[in-house]
């Protein structure tokens, strides 16, 4: 048994039926086993949006679909990462067809400095879709 295990809380909630229901075949499609599982996601996406907007530091992934035979794109994309106030962590980079490529960035950092940084990739001509997902650690706790 864990040491760390932390102690849980009931608490009640008045949800009008239909919403309740709506919320049940979502959670299921989900792959939840119960409504705490959910209920507990929820909690966490919402701190992590409040993390996020104080702030503080966050952790994220970039996700990059681009035409990879656009003139000098691939080398725009490596200067921004390498010019990048955030700090690059990772990179994945796919093929997924003769022209297109997705790359994925794992990044860390203040929310601004990387949604600034999905800014300028976003910007790049070649690029297709440029999609930011961030979370704080602390929204874990």
């Amino acid at each position: 048994m864990s040491q760390n295990k932390e102690q849980l809380t009931r608490v009640g909630v008045s949800i009008e039926l239909s919403l309740m229901e709506k919320f049940d075949r979502m959670i299921e499609k989900k792959g939840y086993t119960n409504r705490s599982e959910a209920f507990r996601d929820i909690v966490r996406n919402v701190l992590a949006e409040g993390e996020s907007e104080k702030g503080r530091e966050m952790v994220g992934a970039i996700l990059i679909v681009y035409d990879h035979h656009q003139p000098r794109l691939v080398e725009k994309l490596l200067a921004l990462q390498h010019d990048s106030d955030a700090k690059i962590i990772a990179s994945q980079h796919v093929h997924l067809d003769h022209h297109h490529c997705m790359e994925t960035i794992i990044v860390k950092g203040p929310t601004e400095k990387l949604e600034t940084l999905q800014g300028k990739i976003g910007a790049l001509k070649g690029v297709g879709q440029c999609l930011l997902s961030k979370t704080s650690c602390r929204a874990m706790h």
